[in-house]
C-alpha cells in the first residue's frame, strides 16, 4: 500500500476521521516516528478541541514531505480505531482495483482499448494524441 494511494484515502475520509477520532496517542505515535516534530508537535498540543485538533494534524500530515507519513497514520490508527482502519482499508482496496482497471485499459504501446462485452478494441491513435 503506498503513501499517496493512503493519503488520497485519509483526504476522502477527512470529515468522518477528524470528528470520530480522538487524536492525542495518535500524534503520541507520530512523534515518536519523528513523523510529527518537536514544534508541531507541541502546537498540536495546545490545540484545546480534539476535532480541532484532528483536523489541524491531518492538514499538517497532508503538507508533509515525509515518504511514508500516512502509512504510519493507519498503523497508529490500527490499535484504537480498528474500525476506522478497515472502512480505510476498503477504501484503499477500491481506489487501487479501479487504478488497475484504468492501467489495464491502456495496451503498452498507449493506445486506448476500449472494452466491450469480452472482447478489447484498440482505438487508432494514441491518447497523446487526444490532448
Amino acid at each position: 500500500m503506498g503513501n499517496q494511494a493512503l493519503k488520497q484515502v485519509f483526504q476522502d475520509m477527512h470529515s468522518e476521521i477528524a470528528s470520530r477520532i480522538d487524536s492525542d496517542s495518535v500524534i503520541d505515535a507520530l512523534f515518536s516516528r519523528e513523523i510529527i516534530g518537536t514544534g508541531d508537535y507541541y502546537r498540536l498540543r495546545q490545540v484545546a478541541d480534539f476535532c480541532d485538533r484532528c483536523r489541524d494534524m491531518l492538514s499538517l500530515l497532508h503538507q508533509s514531505a515525509h515518504p511514508q507519513a500516512f502509512i504510519h497514520l493507519r498503523l497508529a490508527l490500527l490499535d484504537e480505531y480498528s474500525m476506522i482502519v478497515d472502512e480505510i482499508d476498503k477504501q484503499l482496496t477500491s481506489l487501487t482495483s479501479r487504478l488497475q482497471q484504468l492501467q489495464l485499459s491502456h495496451s503498452t504501446d498507449g493506445k486506448l482499448l476500449l472494452h466491450t462485452h469480452a472482447r478489447a478494441y484498440t482505438w487508432p491513435f494514441s491518447l497523446v494524441n487526444l490532448r
